[in-house]
């Protein structure tokens, strides 16, 4: 029989983590102080965006390489996953920034007039450009943290809501930024989001707006709700959304279409996402510890690639190309 494996943290990361392991038949107890997932882990308050193409315009290769499972991996284990691609726009006096994020990403195509009216009639009096990328999904981060975690209890998977260090041969260390206290080098990279209902406004994708000062991406949740977010600030700080900050966002969303000036205000957030210097994340053994942390924006993104890398560690000793620390 294969050991027991206790996971400390229950964000996205320990709860993909755990869906891994327990798939293939290990099995595994997640500890977290928290009863569920909630406003208290920085993946809920994540826009839920499975765009690597995307993201590749400032992340590094790997990124855009690994991602590119996600979108298979959270349907596989329930989550809805909205396949649509994402759309990516700029206002006429911006029309560099399209091209410059055209030359540095790859699996988009140029949408025009007609073309772009169809994909996301909303948009067609304002823009008369844009970057479709059609591999691109997204996702409800919030259900698809219930579902994963509602799979698991299903599955046998035990939670005990404790955040005591546990003594088991194998731990899985995956609580973000509370992890500093073992991974010195790790920091925080402050994101805010705000979330509207404008009910008379339907996207069907993602929509990037690129601003060479702010730029905004805006996620629609349904039922004529949408997640603003795009900041991205050097700080710990967990939670304090600025004036300024959810101005631009804001002003940017206004820019985009002028009627969700209009819109209701439904939540402000805020949380400091964990990163290493270079923005990827690292798997580390310490003992008999494994850390998997440093997703930083990229929690939905890339989970589910460290998890199957922390699978294949754990039950094949296969070494990733994410481990940094004791290859024994």
């Amino acid at each position: 029989m294969t050991s027991p494996v206790i996971i400390r943290g229950a964000g996205v990361v320990g709860l993909c983590v755990a869906s891994e392991l327990s798939a293939r038949g290990v099995p595994v107890t997640l500890r977290d102080p928290a009863p569920g997932p909630g406003p208290q882990a920085c993946s809920w308050w994540a826009g839920g965006m499975l765009a690597p193409f995307c993201e590749g315009y400032t992340a590094e290769e790997p990124v855009v390489r690994l991602g590119q499972e996600a979108a298979d991996w959270w349907q596989t284990h329930g989550a809805t996953v909205h396949r649509n691609g994402s759309l990516v726009v700029t206002l006429a006096r911006d029309r560099a920034e399209l091209s410059q994020f055209a030359r540095r990403t790859s699996g988009h195509e140029a949408v025009t007039g007609a073309d772009l009216a169809e994909l996301e009639p909303l948009l067609a009096d304002d823009f008369d450009r844009a970057l479709f990328f059609p591999g691109e999904a997204h996702i409800n981060p919030r259900l698809s943290l219930e579902t994963l975690r509602t799979r698991l209890i299903k599955d046998g998977v035990t939670f005990e809501q404790t955040d005591a260090a546990p003594s088991a041969k194998t731990v899985i260390d995956c609580r973000g930024l509370a992890a500093r206290d073992a991974l010195k080098d790790l920091r925080g990279v402050k994101g805010e989001m705000v979330i509207l209902r404008a009910p008379d406004l339907t996207l069907s994708r993602p929509i990037r707006l690129l601003h060479p000062r702010f730029p905004l991406y805006i996620v629609p949740r349904g039922d004529g709700v949408f997640m603003l977010g795009a900041t991205q600030i050097e700080s710990g700080e967990r939670g304090r959304a600025s004036v300024r900050s959810v101005m631009e966002l804001l002003s940017a969303a206004y820019a985009l279409h002028p009627a969700f000036g209009e819109a209701e205000l439904l939540e402000i957030g805020t949380d400091a996402r964990p990163a290493f210097a270079d923005n990827l994340p690292r798997i580390r053994r310490r003992g008999g510890t494994i850390y998997v942390n440093g997703l930083f924006r990229h929690g939905f993104l890339l989970s589910p690639a460290l998890a199957r890398m922390l699978a294949d560690l754990v039950l094949d000793g296969q070494i990733s190309e994410v481990m940094d620390e004791d290859h024994s």
